[in-house]
């Protein structure tokens, strides 16, 4: 039996959304968590499972274009302030008012956008290897990779290209590491080939000249008042040490956990990083 339940909401331009709920204790929070750019709840899985083993609700969601989310006819809506409308929809039809909000990367955005929003509704967050300050070598680096409609004969193949793209990201990864990586980042077509489980027009936004990026300082102040676990990968080639120190400084009691021989971004599997996700929780349960 699976540990999970499958969800699904409507967007406002109508496209079918996909959610995992995991069960949990209906007089706590539930737990909110966001995936990266590229991927899905399946980065979450074993989190969720032992979350919700410790009497957690856990709600993982696939954004628009990804895992088994409907994909957007128009690429441009492909973009933080529209997935910030998806995730508002989900919480007008499933009833949630309050939650913890656990984001890796872009879902560490709109984690930071949903407190700017509305800051009163998040009980506590976790921000996985990001912040209001983005460094130029990542975001070179996701720009390069994503969109790339690629695809592989067998899982093997797979794992072989992440490992290629991701190795120094991962330095103590072996090849059982990189085909659950697989496992998580792809999905098999029905014609046999593996494919990444994302729509590759997600990229699309991306190839539109920036005239000036977004403040993000403003909406991470919206999280002063909550419990804030901040996880840093040593090598993290997006959120630097200088950028998580400045967040530790401007949020009286968070905590960072810095994940070493890990890049971006850290997968909330490592024992420090569950150790600190128990602690943060332990002071939204008080």
């Amino acid at each position: 039996m699976a540990a999970w339940t499958d969800g699904y909401w409507w967007s406002k331009d109508g496209i079918r959304l996909h959610y995992r709920d995991y069960p949990g204790d209906a007089a706590r929070p539930p737990i909110l968590c966001i995936p990266g750019l590229t991927r899905n709840p399946r980065d979450f899985e074993a989190l969720a499972t032992d979350l919700s083993a410790a009497g957690w609700r856990v709600i993982c969601v696939s954004l628009r274009g990804r895992g088994e989310s409907g994909y957007a006819k128009d690429p441009m809506s492909y973009v933080p302030l529209v997935y910030l409308q998806d995730l508002e929809a989900l919480f007008e039809t499933i009833g949630i008012q309050r939650f913890v909000a656990i984001g890796t990367s872009l879902g560490g955005i709109l984690t930071m956008l949903l407190a700017a929003t509305g800051g009163d509704r998040i009980a506590g967050a976790v921000l996985n290897d990001i912040g209001p300050v983005l460094e130029a070598a990542g975001l070179v680096r996701i720009k390069n990779y994503v969109g790339k409609n690629t695809s592989f004969p067998t899982w093997l193949h797979a794992a072989r290209a992440i490992a290629e793209t991701n190795a120094a990201a991962f330095p103590t990864f072996e090849i059982g590491d990189w085909l659950a990586m697989a496992k998580r980042l792809c999905r098999l077509t029905p014609s046999g080939r593996v494919v990444f489980d994302y729509d590759m027009c997600i990229a699309e936004p991306m190839r539109v000249p920036n005239e000036g990026a977004l403040d993000m300082w403003p909406a991470f102040a919206a999280l002063r008042d909550v419990p804030l676990l901040l996880v840093r990968g040593a090598v993290s080639d997006l959120l630097s040490a200088t950028t998580a120190d400045a967040m530790v400084a401007r949020h009286a009691g968070a905590e960072l956990v810095t994940v070493a021989d890990v890049g971006h971004a850290p997968t909330l599997d490592e024992p420090e990083v569950r150790t600190a996700i128990t602690r943060l929780l332990a002071q939204v349960a008080a």
